[in-house]
């Protein structure tokens, strides 16, 4: 009896995967500060409600394709992250702090625990997000995608 073991992904491929896993951690982690700040600016509960239930959609189907397809090699899986986290997710990332320069300048910051611990979190998922993208089509990773059987 033949046994076909499935070569192992490269370091590239595996780092991508564990950077694609921390950039949504880090994205769930904002919301959840997020969300706190909304709950004490007093926000209705049923607009809280509605973001949490999208974002935890957005987030749970990007934790499956993730783990499901992306570390297991199937191909389609990086052109959806690309597409979903590496545009709209790093249009979303800089969106607020962009325009928030444009209308203040430094000086006007809140460096709050709360302030803080975001920018720390912004930062933490912006380098995931990049260094994602980058690992993602790097030569080996594409051979690898190249050479993986769909699952």
């Amino acid at each position: 009896m033949t046994v076909l073991v499935r070569p192992q992904a490269p370091l590239t491929a595996r780092w991508a995967t564990l950077m694609w896993l921390l950039a949504v951690c880090a994205g769930v982690a904002e919301s959840v500060i997020g969300v706190v700040g909304a709950i004490g600016d007093g926000v209705a509960m049923p607009a809280i409600a509605a973001q949490v239930a999208i974002r935890a959609l957005v987030y749970g189907g990007l934790f499956v394709v993730i783990d499901r397809y992306f570390q297991h090699g199937v191909r389609w899986s990086r052109y959806v992250l690309t597409g979903l986290l590496g545009t709209v997710g790093l249009t979303s990332l800089l969106w607020e702090p962009v325009t928030w320069l444009l209308d203040h300048d430094l000086a006007g910051l809140d460096w709050s625990p709360q302030f803080l611990l975001a920018a720390l979190l912004r930062s933490v998922h912006l380098t995931a997000l990049l260094t994602a993208l980058a690992l993602t089509f790097h030569p080996e990773t594409n051979r690898w995608f190249r050479n993986a059987k769909a699952v």
